[in-house]
């Protein structure tokens, strides 16, 4: 993952501690594809009118055992 991808996601989750920051950067390394495929359907949900948290939740969901066959490692 590149340095300008990096601080763009540390910035976004400001507040949150390192460890688990990074923690959130070793899994999106791991499998970015599947990261910009559920960025690109959360969008398309917000596009259609539903809210974001919403949208993120429902799409989490059907993408549901492959975030889990990722994060299985890292706990």
């Amino acid at each position: 993952m590149n340095f300008f991808v990096k601080t763009l996601l540390k910035r976004q989750l400001k507040g949150l501690p390192d460890d688990q920051i990074e923690m959130f950067i070793t899994i999106i390394e791991k499998n970015p594809e599947l990261f910009k495929k559920i960025a690109e359907e959360i969008q398309a949900k917000v596009n259609q009118g539903m809210g974001q948290q919403d949208a993120a939740m429902k799409v989490m969901e059907s993408h549901r055992s492959e975030l889990e066959g990722i994060l299985k490692p890292v706990k």
